[in-house]
């Protein structure tokens, strides 16, 4: 959680990195809460995330430290961090372990997000991201189901569902979703 002065710089880190990706051409979107935030779901209140090709990570560190933010390498090899006035943007380039391939780009929606017009991470790539990283370790129905009822009608359930068929519990929340009368069951 953070406090009105870093909400205002985690605002104004994700401003930043939106305007100096975009000024470098380097394809990026915006994904993770701040993308479902920016669809409907309630606010997120402790970082933003950003998702660019593994090919452009050096030309994206480029552009970042020149915008004026502060980088650094985490144990993780999927993604950097960039930090705004102490306020945390994750940088990825591969996202439930696979890397991020053009396709994903192309998939976005331009929208407005904080008065700068970005790409943002489709519904049905949210969720299913948002899905396929369950597992017994990381199991939060509580933080899915608002962001599931948000983007309801953005997402296309069906490949969801096809997607995320091995994932049991992935398969047990969007069961849920049925139960609980959010999505219709599957055709």
């Amino acid at each position: 959680m953070v406090d009105d002065a870093g909400r205002e710089a985690l605002q104004d880190g994700l401003r930043k990195t939106a305007v100096a990706l975009g000024k470098a051409d380097i394809p990026y979107a915006l994904c993770g809460t701040y993308a479902a935030w920016a669809r409907g779901a309630p606010e997120p209140l402790h970082d933003a995330d950003f998702v660019i090709r593994e090919e452009d990570v050096e030309r994206a560190r480029d552009a970042l430290e020149q915008a004026g933010l502060e980088l650094r390498d985490p144990a993780e090899d999927w993604l950097f961090k960039a930090y705004n006035e102490g306020q945390l943007i994750d940088i990825l380039f591969r996202m439930v372990g696979e890397p991020v391939e053009m396709d994903v780009f192309e998939r976005c929606d331009t929208m407005e997000v904080l008065a700068v017009r970005m790409p943002v991470l489709s519904a049905t790539d949210l969720m299913d991201t948002k899905l396929r990283v369950l597992n017994e370790h990381y199991c939060d129905y509580a933080r899915l189901l608002p962001v599931a009822r948000a983007l309801r009608e953005q997402v296309d359930w069906d490949m969801v569902r096809r997607e995320c068929a091995d994932n049991p519990f992935a398969s047990n929340f969007l069961n849920l979703l049925v139960d609980l009368e959010i999505v219709a069951p599957p055709a």
